[in-house]
């Protein structure tokens, strides 16, 4: 199947916007790359205490200096059920790993917050944060130079993106990334939302709700939901940083370990050393980063990644914004429905036939490239197959011709909808993004007057005084990454349904975060700028009629523009959001950090090494760049 000409077009310009970034990139990739294992370059000293705790075995190959050494960085704590499982992974790689004649150490671990935990609460304003506090402790796993390859341990929100955009700046280093699977299914979904809408209602009780909770969230794994952990596990697989196929195994069974201890037995095998030589720079590029995008749109993911995917990129030289998203959601289409979007979750969805049967079908419907990198090589055809055990060894299989369940997942040819249902819209409001995927037809418009509120607990307080029984569109400001860190706002969630389902006319607006669980309700999220940076959501006064309207994608405020224009700037307290929990130590970050959509990070796109030697600018003529994707598969050849 040709590749769409949409796809094309969004990739040609993400390509030419980002020549000079991605040339400045891969310039410092290859500087990094020394020739032989890495920790040669390291002084006798520093050798020393890189290998005085070893095993004597393991310590004779690290010595010798032949034998590639792997890195296992890992985000493993005991809180969070995701990660639990990682706990036993270190012993069953350093085993694998020695079985193939390398060795394996572990290089650091890095912070694990959970968005469930920390979800209205002082915490989660660390939680955005905390994705680039990720990224700096990967940064320093590796900065002692004794490893050749990674691998990633990791699988929530803010954690996978946080290690990419660590391993992303030691891209000469060849990575994997090795989930832990989720947990069994529990409670239905639509079972969990019901009693969340009782309890906002006041119908249910605290016990009633904590029993309902506990039901869904009951064991070790990630949730089932396919919010923004999933999400990231689905794309890990598009990018080809997993084996295929191991995103929802699920944690404690023998395919699980047969995956982990194959991940790493192929990191030495595409390290230098192993001949099959793959860093990780060279896999994520523009046609990679699309590819995700897609992904992303057929899956009707987290609205977290337009923020995750943008700041993932710019790591590789790569810049992308929402017009990108905005553009590929149209031709996309929705392949899956999995909560919120459906009532299914991810174990219905792996069963039907999970990531490689998205991959296979949007390569077959020309929707993603083929012709990149991927850690098993060059295509990511490569990816569409499902992992077996033989023995105690995995195997890869093709797939069912068709869907396991086709109300969970669908061939190209029978889409849920034609297009991701993930959404830019822009107006005198600023740009924000809008999911829809689960937004019925006639709420995807909302005319009504604004209501103001500075915090979501003033919202719920309004809600629960009986203040809110009309239609509006509520718009909650100063939740931007400067003002409070971002927080994601799912706690208004089961009270907007609720206003819904009563027939009220309802939105949000928000300079804040919803995530892949927004679900029913309109909410144009993500407002940039946000009012901090002079964003025009701070002119927005009680009783202005705001039209949310996702059909033609506009954000405004119809307020005559004199009257506009003659506004001053709302203010508010915000100290009470910047001291306490910690967040005191991430004022550094409020003041730096970026705007939403570019990626609210902390990092600045890659510079030139050496300014007084420009780089090629390249041609069309064929001309091959030193050091670009194309260099080093042409070297890679030879």
């Amino acid at each position: 199947m040709a590749l769409h000409p949409v796809v094309e077009q969004v990739t040609n310009r993400i390509i030419k916007r980002s020549r000079a970034s991605r040339q400045a990139y891969l310039a410092h990739l290859d500087a990094a790359r020394v020739k032989g294992v890495q920790r040669s370059v390291l002084a006798c000293t520093n050798l020393a205490h890189g290998f005085a705790a070893f095993p004597a075995n393991d310590k004779l190959k690290l010595r010798e200096a032949k034998q590639p050494s792997v890195a296992i960085v890992s985000s493993y704590n005991d809180m969070l059920s995701a990660h639990q499982p990682f706990e036993a992974y270190p012993k069953v790689i350093k085993d694998a790993v020695r079985e193939v004649g390398a060795v394996a150490q572990f290089a650091g671990g890095v912070p694990a917050m959970c968005d469930g935990v920390t979800q209205g609460q002082p915490g989660m304003e660390l939680s955005l944060f905390s994705r680039d506090t990720i990224a700096m402790s990967t940064a320093i796993a590796l900065s002692h130079n004794m490893f050749d390859a990674s691998l990633y341990l990791g699988i929530c929100d803010k954690i996978v993106p946080g290690l990419l955009i660590g391993a992303l700046h030691f891209g000469h280093i060849p990575g994997i990334f090795v989930p832990g699977g989720p947990m069994a299914t529990g409670i239905s979904n639509k079972e969990k939302a019901a009693v969340r809408q009782r309890y906002a209602k006041g119908e249910a009780t605290r016990e009633e709700l904590l029993e309902g909770e506990a039901k869904a969230y009951h064991s070790a794994g990630t949730c089932t939901f396919y919010g923004t952990a999933n999400s990231n596990q689905m794309l890990m697989e598009m990018m080809g940083l997993h084996l295929p196929g191991a995103a929802f195994v699920h944690p404690d069974t023998p395919l699980r370990e047969a995956l982990t201890r194959a991940a790493a037995q192929h990191a030495v095998k595409i390290s230098q050393q192993g001949g099959e030589y793959m860093p990780i720079g060279h896999i994520v590029d523009e046609k990679c980063i699309v590819n995700a995008i897609a992904a992303l749109h057929a899956t009707g993911g987290s609205t977290n990644h337009t923020l995750h995917l943008v700041a993932i990129a710019r790591a590789a030289g790569i810049i992308i914004d929402w017009n990108d998203f905005d553009e590929l959601s149209k031709v996309v289409p929705l392949l899956t429905r999995v909560y919120p979007n459906g009532d299914a979750d991810v174990n219905y969805f792996q069963a039907a036939g999970g990531p490689t049967f998205v991959i296979r079908e949007l390569l077959d419907a020309g929707l993603v490239h083929d012709d990149v990198n991927t850690i098993l090589g060059r295509g990511l055809r490569n990816h569409c197959k499902e992992p077996f055990l033989d023995g105690d060894k995995v195997v890869w299989r093709d797939l069912p011709e068709q869907s396991g369940d086709e109300s969970v997942l669908r061939k190209h040819t029978n889409p849920f909808s034609d297009n991701g249902g993930l959404i830019l819209v822009q107006g005198n409001l600023g740009r924000a993004v809008m999911k829809i995927s689960a937004v019925k037809k006639e709420h995807h418009i909302v005319e009504a007057p604004a209501l103001t509120f500075d915090s979501q607990e003033d919202f719920m307080h309004a809600y629960k005084a009986g203040k809110l029984n009309r239609d509006f569109v509520a718009v909650i400001r100063f939740q931007g990454p400067r003002a409070n860190g971002m927080p994601e706002l799912h706690a208004l969630t089961p009270a907007l349904a609720n206003l819904q389902d009563s027939g009220y006319h309802v939105a949000m607006v928000t300079d804040g975060r919803m995530s892949g669980a927004s679900g029913k309700v309109p909410a144009a999220i993500h407002v940039s700028p946000e009012i901090l940076a002079g964003g025009p959501l701070g002119l927005v006064r009680d009783g202005d009629i705001i039209r949310v309207d996702a059909t033609q994608g506009t954000l405004d405020a119809l307020v005559p523009e004199d009257v506009w224009a003659a506004r001053k700037m709302a203010t508010a307290d915000l100290s009470s959001s910047h001291i306490g929990m910690g967040r005191e130590l991430f004022d550094v970050f409020r003041k730096s950090v970026s705007a939403a959509e570019e990626g609210a990070a902390h990092f600045p796109l890659p510079s030139p090494i050496d300014t007084t030697v420009p780089l090629h600018e390249g041609t069309d003529s064929g001309e091959i760049m030193p050091g670009s994707d194309e260099d080093f598969l042409f070297r890679k050849s030879k």
